[in-house]
């Protein structure tokens, strides 16, 4: 059976828990990283070097990095459907936003969920916490652009594209109340919070 190890509060790990759900696939997880360590034990770095989560074992094989792991999932659980793509140009559009998501969402959410979640309100960056979300004004407008016309990152149908960045949208709707009005942006999101893995699995409260 399939194995993840890492705690299900990492927005790492909701990615490949939510895309399991997607999959109804079974599996394991194991409470690795944050309040419960571990990740700096030499058996778990023996699997994961750097000492983040997740890390996932599958048949004898492991692997670590979210997006590489979701990817991995989907062709192997689910190929020639709509999750993973058998078209190339879909299946790289959706790899496009998979990485936007690293190189643009990733660095602009963080100090938003650190400042307001994870830091006492005493010791916020106040300053860093507004510049952050100045900045999310734009990159979701990007995406609010590109939807247009699309029910999902890559066209009609739902696939691996729309996860890494779907995990941060909650957190950016949650957190920041005072959003200019972006419709196809919150139109994407709100056909994700219909979706029953993205409530089980990314629909939490923020800790």
């Amino acid at each position: 059976m399939l194995k993840i190890l890492g705690r299900k509060t990492s927005s790492n790990v909701m990615e490949v828990l939510w895309l399991c759900g997607e999959l109804k696939l079974k599996f394991d997880r194991v409470d690795i990283g944050g309040p419960f360590g571990g990740n700096d034990q030499p058996e778990y770095l023996a699997k994961n070097p750097n000492g983040l989560v997740p890390t996932i074992e599958d048949d004898g094989f492991i692997l670590w990095e979210s997006n590489a792991i979701c990817r991995y999932l989907a062709a192997k659980y689910a190929p020639g459907g709509t999750i993973w793509p058998d078209d190339l140009k879909t299946r790289a559009e959706a790899d496009k936003w998979m990485d936007w998501q690293l190189s643009v969402v990733g660095g602009m959410i963080t100090p938003i969920f650190w400042g307001l979640v994870r830091t006492p309100a005493e010791k916020r960056d106040v300053k860093a916490i507004q510049a952050a979300t100045e900045r999310g004004y734009k990159v979701w407008g990007i995406l609010d652009k590109h939807l247009a016309g699309r029910k999902f990152v890559a066209g009609e149908h739902f696939t691996t594209g729309d996860i890494p960045i779907g995990v941060h949208a909650f957190r950016w709707f949650t957190l920041v109340k005072d959003r200019p009005s972006m419709p196809n942006f919150e139109a994407w999101y709100d056909r994700l919070c219909q979706r029953p893995a993205y409530k089980e699995h990314c629909m939490n409260p923020l800790t």
